[in-house]
């Protein structure tokens, strides 16, 4: 099949470029290749390349930015998955759009399921959930994969962010009232080829690593992980803090882990817990 996998620059891009099935041809395109905006230049990639798929991975992702430039988030989360849904549905292909745990407001007692109601708290996850309904309306079996607290080797992350402050500080302060399952990029790529090969029906669907933790939880692991492979020489004191003590722009939800057993059932990816793939992660790192 021949995929178009567009935000070939983020994290889950490049991962998708490494992990594409070798029967597959794909095409990667980053921002700067391929305004996804422009309802005319998506039109003309999908007829000149014969898409099979489009994959999804662009988007907006300063959380706490986006409470100010809200128009630049719907732009590129909402309206431009709009024109993506759109040519999707003209030129015959079928989409997978990347989405977000931040749809959800953290109030339930359990596991968010896929079909579970949404009521995201901040700017960020309102645009993305708009993205969602543009996928979902598109009529063309679109599928939505939410997912949750992505990190990889390279990008901007809490892995890298936490590696750099502990190397840098005497302590780090980190909020442990926030509970999610951390999920390691290439996770999540294999999991959308596996929808793929699955051809899965549209709808939406959840992928995250297995296991929950706080951030303070994740921060910790993170520090022990590290010093065993070098990558850190000292460890330092982390002290875990609640989030009104750690004051941000936008309103992040307090738990956010995602159901992912229908699609556990439905892809042959294995899913591994969230601590393996850290690991997994800071050899690639270590490797670099």
């Amino acid at each position: 099949m021949r995929v178009l996998v567009l935000g070939g620059g983020g994290q889950i891009g490049r991962a998708l470029a490494r992990a594409a099935p070798a029967q597959h041809r794909v095409l990667i395109k980053t921002r700067a290749d391929l305004d996804i905006t422009d309802d005319h230049a998506v039109a003309k990639i999908l007829a000149q390349a014969e898409i099979d798929w489009i994959v999804n991975a662009a988007a907006y992702t300063a959380v706490d930015r986006a409470e100010d430039e809200r128009a630049q988030a719907v732009a590129i989360n909402d309206t431009a998955v709009g024109v993506l849904a759109a040519a999707a549905s003209q030129s015959g292909c079928r989409l997978v759009h990347l989405s977000t745990d931040f749809v959800f407001d953290g109030k339930s007692n359990r596991a968010y399921l896929p079909g579970d109601p949404t009521n995201p708290l901040s700017a960020y996850g309102a645009s993305k959930l708009g993205g969602e309904r543009q996928v979902l309306q598109s009529g063309r079996a679109g599928i939505v994969l939410r997912t949750s607290w992505v990190y990889a080797a390279a990008g901007q992350n809490f892995v890298l962010t936490m590696l750099r402050l502990m190397r840098e500080r005497a302590q780090v302060r980190v909020v442990c009232d926030q509970i999610g399952s951390p999920t390691w990029a290439t996770s999540a790529a294999n999991a959308i080829w596996g929808l793929v090969d699955a051809a899965a029906p549209g709808g939406v669907y959840h992928w995250t690593d297995l296991g929950v933790a706080s951030w303070y939880d994740f921060a910790v692991a993170i520090q022990d992980e590290a010093l065993t492979r070098g990558l850190l020489t000292r460890a330092v004191p982390i002290m875990p803090i609640s989030s009104a003590e750690y004051s941000t722009r936008a309103q992040r939800p307090a738990f956010s882990v995602l159901n992912t057993g229908s699609t556990r059932a439905l892809v042959r990816t294995p899913a591994l817990h969230w601590r393996h793939n850290l690991r997994n992660m800071l050899d690639e790192l270590q490797t670099a």
